[in-house]
């Protein structure tokens, strides 16, 4: 079965141009997977399908490669989920876009859309997000039950395309929700922080790879977080 499963891209995000330039991350993604002028079915749960945050992703997306841009709607009350679905099965990649990560998991578990995005992903569909798409697509994100209590943090599940545990762009708050997360974790397990503009390709045994810019490494080492000093490979 996994030699079936792609890998998935995990990008920051963070740098979004007001010109038509191509992303070099992006070409990039679409250049791995070997899917020339893709058309691209965009989720945006995380934002509750904002359309102004979709026009200017989808921009992006063409500028650097993709034929076309489709808007899956899945958070809209009136959402018709039967032609999203339609979207996301006929579209060669999925791409899962920003906002609030656990409010774009509750989207799809109180659509019953969970099994769904399983299934195209155990069939072979490539996946990439940026930002909290990233973190969806990881294996877990943190919360706090009481906002004003550090104790209350708690490990949620996400869809675990990329086993891994990642944030992005946080570089100036020190990546302190990542090491929180990993706090919860057992023992060496590694937590990878996407400063804006990189990203990482994560395949499905874990193998992680640099796809450009900059990235921080942290690992649970009994009680403390700490910082890896060591270089991902290049994606191949």
């Amino acid at each position: 079965m996994t030699d079936k499963l792609k890998p998935v891209f995990l990008l920051a995000g963070g740098r979004h141009s007001r010109d038509s330039k191509p992303d070099a991350l992006l070409q990039a993604v679409f250049r791995t997977f070997g899917i020339k002028n893709p058309t691209v079915a965009y989720s945006g749960a995380a934002s509750g399908d904002d359309t102004g945050f979709f026009g200017m992703i989808a921009n992006e997306l063409t500028n650097s490669g993709a034929d076309k841009v489709v808007h899956a709607v899945i958070a809209s009350p009136d959402a018709d989920l039967k032609k999203a679905r339609t979207i996301l099965e006929s579209a060669d990649i999925v791409f899962v876009s920003g906002g609030d990560v656990e409010a774009g998991m509750d989207v799809l578990l109180e659509k019953n859309m969970l099994d769904f995005f399983n299934s195209l992903y155990q069939q072979g569909k490539p996946f990439f997000g940026i930002s909290a798409g990233s973190l969806m697509l990881a294996a877990k994100w943190v919360r706090w039950t009481d906002p004003n209590d550090d104790n209350s943090a708690e490990l949620f599940n996400c869809l675990n395309f990329a086993p891994v545990i990642c944030d992005a762009h946080d570089e100036q708050g020190g990546w302190e929700e990542l090491q929180a997360a990993l706090k919860l974790e057992k023992e060496g397990v590694r937590g990878y922080g996407l400063a804006a503009g990189s990203g990482i390709k994560v395949t499905a045994d874990g193998k992680v790879s640099l796809v450009g810019g900059n990235v921080f490494q942290y690992m649970r080492r009994g009680d403390k977080v700490v910082l890896i000093e060591e270089t991902l490979p290049p994606i191949e």
